[in-house]
């Protein structure tokens, strides 16, 4: 059932006796916002298991994506009906009621940016507001063109000169220097975002990057600690998170995934586009197979025409559509990573995201990336069942993860779009008034 006015106002009037119950039992709950699929995984906190850093969900639930389209939303009406859908499928599984919603995508053309600061501190100890400073001063450095900000990860902290400072805050120092990762996309999608969310009767709570959330699903410890690069193939896009030293050190993305190779499949065969789906699937890989020159496939003909027959081709020629678009895409991301000073921090690769399980794409990565390869699942959420436990549902997990263990960011980016706007600062003031305005701003 879809969310309607009326629903909607059946949530404002219960609004209070939602909140008491939130209080008694808080309910988390992602959607991921994808172009093939939009998913809502539904937290409670009983559902939390901290000895073993494992989680139960509540509820799951999704719909095939509509709206979403070439890493953007296309169709707000159609976004927001697909949101509310999945959202309420997970909560009729939950039995709760889901008040507000983190969004974990690959849309808006996510980077990320380094930042570095240092500033003399003037008290014995560390504090909480000299850490706010180093911040500031890093961020007022950040040059972003209607750009807006959702991730802030320190990278290295350091007190004196003594790095592999984990958290500065109590410490005695002179002076403190903070190295700082800053994720962004672009604002009017995030805006965008914000108003699909609002429409399904939702309490907006901010955007997650969703190679950064899968990848807190997929890597294990080791892997984030000694360095790891965790590659979501999604259906419109592709792209990378770096963790290493322990901490996420890189983010990019590509706009190409797999629902390109399903359109390059439906304009080879000449098959519609979800004939190509199902041909992919059954019989596509990116690796040349025994006998493949020999073994037809059928896939249906475009049209309604009764009268016309299957298209049939060898399977030789569906991998030759297939592998050059995966290669082309691994390459891509493997020389853009070595352009960012990303690609030796990590040590091993993780494949993740639905197009990752598609035959052959492990070997192909293996052989351009010249090192170890697996396939990553959400294991940190064991009991999810078979049809949303593939690799294709790290990011809802992941931002389920991040609520109940952290990492916590070093500031708060969420900004809701009902936000005043404040007159623009004076270009020719100095460095700590435009940091206290980007703080105000951003922050």
């Amino acid at each position: 059932m879809e969310r309607s006015a009326t629903s909607g106002a059946g949530r404002r009037d219960g609004r209070e006796g939602l909140k008491l119950n939130l209080g008694r039992a808080p309910v988390i709950a992602a959607v991921d916002l994808g172009e093939t699929k939009i998913a809502c995984f539904v937290l409670k906190s009983d559902g939390i298991r901290r000895g073993e850093r494992t989680l139960t969900t509540a509820g799951v639930g999704y719909v095939q994506s509509r709206g979403v389209r070439g890493g953007a939303i296309v169709d707000v009406s159609e976004a927001s009906r697909a949101i509310g859908q999945a959202v309420e499928r997970a909560e009729a599984m939950a039995g709760v009621e889901v008040h507000g919603v983190t969004v974990v995508t690959t849309c808006g053309q996510m980077a990320s940016h380094r930042v570095s600061a240092k500033i003399v501190v003037n008290s014995r100890s560390i504090t909480q507001a000299d850490q706010a400073r180093a911040i500031a001063q890093a961020m007022a450095t950040l040059k972003l063109n209607r750009r807006k900000v959702i991730h802030m990860r320190p990278i290295a902290w350091t007190v004196d000169g003594q790095r592999n400072v984990r958290d500065p805050g109590g410490m005695s120092g002179r002076s403190i220097g903070l190295e700082m990762l800053a994720v962004s996309m672009n604002e009017g999608v995030y805006q965008t975002i914000a108003h699909c969310v609002e429409r399904a009767h939702l309490q907006f709570d901010g955007v997650v990057a969703a190679p950064y959330a899968s990848a807190l699903a997929a890597l294990e410890p080791d892997e984030i600690e000694l360095g790891s690069i965790c590659i979501d193939m999604g259906g419109g896009s592709t792209s990378v998170a770096v963790f290493a030293g322990g901490v996420l050190v890189h983010i990019d993305s590509l706009p190409v995934g797999g629902a390109h190779v399903t359109k390059d499949v439906a304009q080879g065969l000449t098959t519609s586009l979800i004939g190509a789906e199902r041909i992919k699937t059954l019989h596509g890989s990116a690796i040349a197979s025994a006998n493949e020159d020999r073994e037809m496939i059928e896939a249906p003909p475009r049209g309604d025409d009764p009268g016309a027959g299957p298209v049939t081709a060898p399977r030789s020629m569906l991998k030759g559509i297939i592998a050059p678009r995966v290669e082309e895409t691994l390459e891509i991301i493997k020389d853009r990573l070595r352009e960012s000073g990303a690609l030796e921090l990590g040590a091993g690769v993780v494949l993740i995201g639905g197009a990752s399980q598609l035959a052959g794409v492990r070997e192909v990565a293996t052989r351009i990336f010249d090192r170890n390869v697996r396939l990553g699942r959400p294991g940190r959420i064991p009991h999810l069942a078979a049809a949303a436990a593939g690799p294709g549902f790290c990011a809802a997990a992941g931002v389920l993860q991040r609520a109940a263990f952290g990492p916590s960011e070093l500031a708060d980016c969420h900004k809701t779009s009902a936000t005043r706007r404040r007159p623009p600062v004076d270009p020719n003031a100095n460095i700590m008034v435009k940091a206290a305005a980007w703080l105000r701003e951003n922050l």
